[in-house]
């Protein structure tokens, strides 16, 4: 098996993606994450603010930032231009919510990698705001579900 991020040295190396045809592609991310009764306790209409602002709001923000960011973190990640970013918050129980970020382009590579830095950096950002009332709280399961464009597209549901 050869990695594509490995030149003939087995050096590191970023993946030339010049020849690639521009496609639209997509990529949805989902995370769990365990908030506890503790916290959901203190939500009102889906959202609580605390003393940094608005939980859920400032959450989704982070996770906007945190896609655009992605190949600033990650070494190998071509920068790419952004057409959309979509995060989704939900509470389903009273314990847990589950996070979606869905990631947009028309490129040459894809972005999954995009959607679930976008989906980790919500769940961090909600850990932050949160931790004051209680640090229970978990990130619990953090997938691709859904690829669309390139290659292959896959659905992981």
């Amino acid at each position: 098996m050869s990695f594509s991020h490995l030149n003939s040295k087995n050096n590191p190396k970023m993946v030339n993606v010049s020849d690639k045809n521009i496609t639209k592609r997509t990529a949805v991310a989902k995370a769990t994450m365990f908030l506890g009764k503790e916290v959901i306790a203190h939500f009102t209409n889906d959202e609580l603010t605390t003393k940094k602002g608005p939980v859920f709001q400032t959450a989704i923000i982070a996770g906007i930032q945190g896609v655009k960011k992605t190949s600033e973190l990650i070494p190998m990640c071509h920068p790419l231009l952004i057409n959309g970013v979509d995060v989704d918050i939900n509470i389903i129980d009273n314990e847990n919510i589950e996070i979606f970020c869905k990631v947009t382009i028309e490129g040459k590579t894809g972005v999954e990698m995009e959607a679930l830095t976008g989906v980790n950096i919500t769940c961090l950002t909600i850990y932050d705001m949160c931790k004051s009332i209680s640090q229970k709280m978990m990130i619990k399961e953090v997938k691709l579900v859904e690829k669309t464009g390139g290659k292959s597209d896959i659905k992981n549901v």
